[in-house]
């Protein structure tokens, strides 16, 4: 086994404390990552709390980090030590059924494994997450990260940019269309950054009309206050795709009413139940889809794509030592817009 130093979760004090870990050694597919920065993500904050419950289990959070191979598996190709690299939130899938097949490892039918709380395919193993020092990984689920990135900034690319990349592409926004992303927070900024970067005409929905000049910095053409209805009504029926990344329970008709006609509301923030009248798909032949997450081709031309366009999140860098002060502001989301750890305080 290979030894290193992370943060685990303690059930008892519901915070992270430094903790000695154990990574496998090394498969011939495998390549050990020195984890410089990882972003934290609400998932981290939801999996601790959970985790109160489960005091025997072992938590290491994180899954959205960068850094630089450490060693390589006697049968891999392609990465070599000394490159710089990215890991999101999967680090395995079953490679074999129709999802797989397509490249969407991240809708795998056997369920992919996470970067942590997973169960490893081969030994069963729980996967430790990205607050640690050292990684291991097929070097199928790593990614070379482009020069043009700057490694703390790229780190939430993994997992929140990834997410809104993909139902982007997927509705095919682009030149000449119109986009609306509600909620500017994490996934939100990313989100403008992404459909301004492919051509897109892109506006903000949000209930916070001091985030004006905010959205409109990120490349956002158009601002609406969700709460004024005379606003709302101005853009009814008028964008292509509404990316909704508000992640608390809301009503979605008021954003189905924007949606273009043939358009289509992509829901990614809040991922419990839903009611939906039919009348507000009904008129105008609305679409109500989602997405989660990205296959290993999406992910690697998403990060090509960030590189091309000089795309990375607005974060706040923190120290590793102060994660759990990062993730009590992430509870009351005083955050702009995500927080990443510096690991090398862990050496």
């Amino acid at each position: 086994m290979r030894s290193t130093t992370g943060w685990q979760a303690d059930g008892a004090t519901r915070t992270l404390r430094r903790a000695a870990l154990e990574r496998r050694d090394l498969r011939p597919d495998d390549i050990a990552v020195r984890v410089e920065y990882c972003g934290v993500c609400h998932t981290d904050l939801h999996s601790l709390r959970a985790h109160e419950s489960d005091a025997n289990g072992v938590l290491v959070p994180g899954h959205e980090f960068t850094g630089v191979v450490a060693e390589v598996g006697s049968a891999v190709a392609g990465f070599s030590p000394g490159d710089p690299v990215a890991v999101g939130n999967i680090v395995d899938s079953c490679g074999v059924c129709r999802m797989c097949g397509a490249g969407q490892e991240n809708y795998c039918r056997e369920f992919p494994t996470l970067t942590y709380g997973g169960a490893d395919r081969r030994d069963g193993s729980t996967t430790l997450g990205g607050y640690s020092r050292e990684y291991v990984v097929s070097h199928r689920f790593a990614y070379h990260l482009p020069a043009a990135l700057d490694q703390a900034a790229a780190a939430p690319l993994l997992c929140a940019g990834v997410t809104v990349w993909e139902p982007l592409r997927a509705l095919g926004v682009g030149p000449g269309s119109t986009v609306a992303v509600a909620g500017l927070g994490g996934l939100g900024h990313l989100a403008v950054k992404m459909a301004t970067g492919l051509g897109a005409t892109t506006s903000v929905i949000s209930r916070t009309p001091e985030k004006a000049d905010e959205a409109r910095a990120l490349g956002a053409r158009g601002f609406v206050v969700s709460t004024d209805p005379k606003q709302m009504e101005a853009v009814r029926d008028q964008f292509d795709v509404v990316i909704d990344t508000v992640s608390a329970p809301h009503d979605l008709a008021p954003y189905l009413r924007v949606v273009a006609m043939d358009g289509a509301l992509s829901q990614l923030g809040h991922l419990g139940p839903v009611t939906v009248e039919t009348m507000d798909l009904l008129i105008g032949r609305k679409k109500l889809s989602s997405a989660g997450s990205g296959g290993r081709p999406s992910t690697a031309a998403m990060l090509d794509f960030c590189a091309e366009h000089g795309i990375t999140a607005d974060i706040e860098l923190l120290p590793s030592s102060q994660v759990n002060t990062a993730l009590k502001r992430l509870a009351r989301n005083d955050v702009r817009y995500r927080f990443v750890l510096d690991m090398s305080d862990l050496d």
